[in-house]
């Protein structure tokens, strides 16, 4: 039997940029507020009244060709039976050669201690009434209140200071049989995952219909994450 070979189609005629594949991203994978596993692009191009407005979301492009693995000294980044692009926190030495090695921008950092945000808020907005960050935290007895611990099943619920992270395709929910969050969430259904080693799948499906575009393909990556048609 033929290995799965997980890939996405983004269908920018029917995505209306309402960045919800963003939120649901966060949310479903405890992603700090400054990193952005899910992000998108905006472009704005001529002069008005002849102004013509994109946008593009992107995320890590699990490519097949990933310099982002060639480069890592730990192999920390690897490619998985699936063709997966994933990181072993346990052996990251944070180095950031990936991060330096990928041309789309989509590793983050620990630099510092995620969500210290909640640990230094400790001054109420409207003392004696409102909560601060620092008391929900302890609350809610999760290590950040909108805690999932589903993503805990396949990798780390919140990445260490000193290590990166980025998107997995919510592998955690693939290894049940469950599409990635972004895609489950997306109002407009635009986003299109699948097996593109199965010619009956959805994802290849779109791509003999249209004709597919990469970002950066100049790059030699080989992404997984294709685009087509436009608004």
């Amino acid at each position: 039997m033929t290995a799965k070979r997980y890939g996405m189609v983004i269908d920018l005629h029917r995505c209306v940029g309402c960045a919800a594949c963003d939120i649901a991203c966060k949310s479903e994978n405890n992603v700090p507020y400054e990193f952005h596993w899910s992000n998108h692009i905006l472009e704005t191009t001529g002069t008005f009244p002849n102004v013509r407005y994109r946008y593009i979301p992107t995320l890590c492009n699990h490519c097949e060709n990933a310099p982002c693995v060639h480069n890592c000294p730990t192999t920390a980044m690897y490619k998985s039976a699936d063709g997966l692009t994933l990181h072993d926190a346990d052996k990251c030495i944070g180095c950031r050669l990936c991060q330096l090695a990928c041309p789309y921008g989509v590793i983050y950092f620990n630099d510092q201690a995620p969500f210290s945000q909640f640990d230094n808020d400790n001054a109420p907005a409207i003392p004696e009434c409102t909560s601060t960050g620092q008391e929900v935290a302890l609350r809610t007895g999760v290590p950040i209140p909108y805690y999932n611990p589903a993503r805990a099943t396949t990798y780390p619920g919140v990445r260490a200071q000193g290590i990166v992270e980025k998107c997995t395709f919510c592998d955690h929910r693939l290894a049940q049989g469950e599409l990635p969050w972004c895609v489950e969430s997306c109002p407009t259904e635009a986003r299109i995952f699948g097996d593109l080693n199965d010619p009956e799948s959805a994802p290849r499906q779109a791509l003999a219909k249209h004709a597919p575009r990469v970002l950066q393909k100049e790059k030699g990556t080989k992404p997984r994450v294709f685009y087509i048609r436009d608004f």
